[in-house]
């Protein structure tokens, strides 16, 4: 049997606010717990229809008595918050100078009658902060800031959004937070497609002849725009590091599309690329961001330090410009890290020889000789 608790407790002195996470998690934990506030009062009050929206008014004494927690510059920044957000209607003036809130939830009032009862009566209907979704919704930056800390391609998300609004009008349905359900729908979808790619692998270690399959590509170059040699440079780095630790995994597809955007992230938005080309100078360091690059390649730095008098001296002799010296950098400490652990580069064909007529990585030479010329080459993603 079970007793209904009084609450008693000295903690708990009064009805706690329930807030949703999701909608804390779409608009902000002070906007979803205003709207909560809001929604509660608007049960007990008598609200007045205007353009139809139902209106309410609440004073600087209901406001203090219900919200304790905030002053009034702060129930003036959340209200504005959520009218900025498009959940609520304000016609008061700023609240640190009125102390009214003269709101409205930002939906219209729907008329419904009983389908097919003769004399049903027709009233209005109302779910506090509920809206059906109009029909060019587009979800709001901060919802897509929040997609994106997951690491899910725009491009991902933009595929996902006619779909969502096509099945939500045709259900008829309102919410509160379009924004909450098109996250929740995007994490839903993301990780199925995540399944899929993984799925695809049985639990097993990697091999050396391991490859990402079709579907991770497509992700990596068509859905996050990365540069294809970008990709397949990745590869080596990524087999030897899971080798050594000899891991067992059925998703090796999705562990790699996240090591290369982590790359691709870095790189993109720290890298030098300079608009105009430039000799390398005679005492050339790579940035910072280099060796950052590589640290997420789990390339020790001390092995990319060893190469670099030898690539100064290479690309002063050959006196050519290049737009970024850091990218070339890169490039080749990345070939020479997979050459070191005999494993081909993607640019290395079958009978031994890379694009250029460079030998493979156990045909042992000079670095000083042929192969150091084409190892230096252009990459195509490197220019």
């Amino acid at each position: 049997m079970v007793k209904s608790l009084s609450m008693t407790s000295s903690l708990v002195p009064e009805k706690p606010i329930l807030v949703s996470p999701s909608l804390a998690s779409t608009i902000g934990l002070e906007e979803a717990t205003m709207l909560s506030i809001l929604d509660d009062l608007s049960q007990h009050r008598e609200g007045r229809e205007r353009e139809g929206y139902r209106w309410l008014e609440i004073d600087q004494e209901s406001v203090s008595r219900h919200m304790p927690f905030w002053n009034d510059y702060d129930v003036q920044r959340v209200s504005r918050s959520l009218r900025d957000k498009g959940v609520l209607l304000l016609a008061s003036a700023p609240y640190s100078s009125s102390r009214v809130l003269h709101f409205a939830f930002n939906e219209r009032l729907r008329l419904s009658a009983a389908a097919g009862e003769p004399g049903a009566q027709v009233h209005n209907v109302l779910t506090p902060g509920a809206t059906l979704i109009p029909p060019h919704w587009q979800p709001s930056a901060e919802t897509l800031a929040r997609i994106a800390q997951h690491n899910i391609p725009p491009e991902f998300v933009r595929e996902q959004l006619p779909e969502f609004v096509t099945y939500w009008r045709e259900s008829g349905e309102s919410h509160r937070s379009w924004g909450s359900k098109f996250l929740q729908q995007i994490l839903r979808k993301w990780r199925e497609h995540e399944t899929f790619l993984g799925s695809r692998d049985r639990e097993s270690g990697i091999t050396t002849q391991w490859r990402p399959s079709h579907d991770a590509l497509e992700v990596l170059i068509r859905h996050a725009n990365i540069s294809r040699a970008f990709v397949e440079d990745a590869i080596p780095e990524f087999v030897l590091y899971w080798r050594e630790r000899g891991d067992k995994s059925r998703t090796w597809n999705s562990k790699f599309i996240q090591h290369v955007r982590r790359q691709w992230a870095r790189f993109t938005s720290a890298l030098e690329h300079d608009s105009e080309p430039r000799r390398i100078p005679e005492n050339w360091q790579p940035s910072k961001d280099v060796y950052d690059v590589l640290g997420l390649a789990n390339i020790e730095l001390e092995f990319a330090r060893q190469l670099l008098p030898e690539f100064v001296l290479f690309w002063r002799d050959s006196n050519k410009l290049q737009t970024s010296w850091n990218t070339k950098f890169l490039q080749h400490v990345k070939y020479h890290w997979a050459k070191r652990h005999a494993l081909n580069p993607a640019h290395l064909s079958p009978q031994g020889q890379t694009h250029a007529g460079q030998q493979a990585p156990n045909q042992a030479r000079s670095t000083r000789d042929r192969s150091l010329i084409e190892d230096l080459t252009d990459r195509s993603w490197a220019v």
